[in-house]
Formats: C-alpha cells, sequence, structure tokens
C-alpha cells in the first residue's frame, strides 16, 4: 500500500472490502473496488451486480462508464486527471483518488506535505534529475507519456478527429499537449543555460536599461517646502542628484505672437464700381 497515509489506510480497512488493496495503482484500475468504495455510502445508486471484476480494457471502460455518470449526477468533486491516471495505471495517480475520495466520504483531511512540483502525472520530474544530454525528445516524450490503453480507448487522441466525450472541456488533445509541453521546457532550459546552446545576448538585451524617473506624490504643503529651512548642505546634494529620465536635454521657449485683430476689415465701407 505504498503512497496512501496511515489514516486512508485505516479507513480501507474499516471498510471490509472484497480484497486487500495492495497495490493501488492496479488494484483500482478496473473500478471494481472504486464502485465497492462508492456501495457503502450511496447503497441505492451503486449496485456491484452492474461491475465486473476484470482487467480487460472493455470491461474497464463499462464499469467507468457507470462511475462517470453516477460522479456527475452526484455533483462529486473528483479531478478527472485523477480518474483518467487510474483507469491507465499512472504512477500516483490510484493513491490521489483514493486520499480524494476519503476527503470527500469523511469530510476530514489528509495531513501529508505538499510536492515542490505540481503533479502532473508526466515523466517531467524524472527528466528533471537526468543531465541534459539524456533528456528526451519530442517523440520520446509522446512514448513516454502516452499508455496504449489510452489510444486503444479514444483513437481520437491520435487522429483529432473530434473531441473526447469525458474530456469535452479540454481544449488540447492528450498527444498535441505532451508536444506543446515538451517545447515549452525545452524553451525554459535555453533561457536558464544559454551558454550550453550558444545561444549569444541580442543588440537589445546588451542595451542599459535606465530606470523610471521616480513618482512624486502630490502632498499637503509642509515647513520643509520652504527652501529657506533646508540647510545649505542637504540642499547642495539634492541639486547634484537628478533623476536618469529619457527626456530631451534640449529646452524650447515658448514664444507669444501678437495676433492682428481681422474685425477691422469687416468694418470697412464697401466701394462699388
Amino acid at each position: 500500500m505504498s503512497g496512501l497515509s496511515r489514516e486512508v489506510l485505516k479507513w480501507l480497512q474499516s471498510l471490509d472490502l472484497t480484497w486487500q488493496i495492495k497495490n493501488p495503482k492496479w488494484d483500482l484500475s478496473n473500478g471494481y473496488l472504486v464502485a465497492e468504495i462508492f456501495s457503502w455510502y450511496f447503497p441505492k445508486d451503486i449496485q456491484m451486480h452492474s461491475f465486473y471484476n476484470r482487467q480487460s480494457l472493455e470491461l474497464k471502460k463499462r464499469n467507468w462508464y457507470l462511475l462517470k455518470n453516477f460522479i456527475l449526477r452526484n455533483d462529486i468533486d473528483l479531478k478527472m486527471e485523477d480518474v483518467d491516471g487510474t483507469i491507465h495505471c499512472r504512477e500516483g495517480a490510484a493513491a490521489q483518488l483514493v486520499e480524494t475520495l476519503y476527503e470527500i466520504l469523511t469530510n476530514r483531511r489528509v495531513k501529508k506535505i505538499p510536492p515542490e512540483i505540481e503533479v502532473d502525472y508526466t515523466d517531467y520530474a524524472y527528466q528533471l534529475q537526468l543531465p541534459m544530454h539524456a533528456r528526451s525528445t519530442a517523440a520520446k516524450a509522446v512514448k513516454n507519456n502516452l499508455r496504449l490503453t489510452e489510444v486503444l480507448a479514444d483513437q481520437n487522441l491520435i487522429t483529432c478527429a473530434q473531441k473526447p466525450g469525458w474530456f469535452s472541456d479540454r481544449s488540447v488533445f492528450k498527444s498535441q499537449k505532451i508536444i506543446n509541453d515538451h517545447i515549452e521546457h525545452r524553451r525554459q532550459e535555453r533561457y536558464t543555460d544559454p551558454g550550453r546552446f550558444g545561444i549569444k545576448p541580442t543588440l537589445g538585451d546588451r542595451c542599459v536599461r535606465r530606470p523610471e524617473p521616480p513618482q512624486q506624490l502630490q502632498s499637503e504643503p509642509s515647513h520643509l517646502s520652504n527652501t529657506t529651512d533646508i540647510p545649505a548642505e542637504l540642499a547642495g546634494d539634492s541639486g547634484s542628484e537628478r533623476p536618469l529620465t529619457r527626456e530631451p536635454s534640449v529646452h524650447f521657449k515658448e514664444v507669444d505672437v501678437k495676433q492682428m485683430d481681422k474685425s477691422a476689415f469687416y468694418q470697412l465701407p464697401i466701394q462699388s464700381y
């Protein structure tokens, strides 16, 4: 029962399930034990004779189809990533699903240390531990993070013919999302270690950025506003420090132009020819 806390183990043992959960990754993938857990709290909605205790993909899909309809009908707050990872035996997904069920059904909290990296059920945390030359390429990333059962269960993940029904709110398909994440991770590597990739700073990167002028807040006049009250030493220091700005150093003088009064032209008599 690796990956489960002590209080969750005691809760599972109190339910008197059909068999003991030794490895959640494999024992919960077909959905039979998950349905049995729900049957203890919702005996009228979950009937165990409707579920199959088999490991074939077709029977897994039948079991989880009934469970998904039950979850949506009762508005149970389960992450679909945890459900999808449990079906396809992803590492850590089944344990996270059981802990979420424990919190929802018992109204208690699991005490555990939050992970340093967000869990996304991919090999990204493992890739960070490898040296640069040993990390996976885009094709290898798709192979590592896309299970065969996912492809067999939904061909749209590869062909992109239409959106999957269960993940209708997902905007990017699984295979395309893996490639996009791989490209983003490579971009971050090039940014953090530009010397390895031979990236030279551009002209814009080498330009000196001058700080913006400080914004002076308008406040009520005080006794320090008069320059005669400030000592000469402080006045000299304040005058020597000038903020770096982008304003031009050339100043223009405003010239007042006297306009001619044109009303006199309209008062002249009209001459006839």
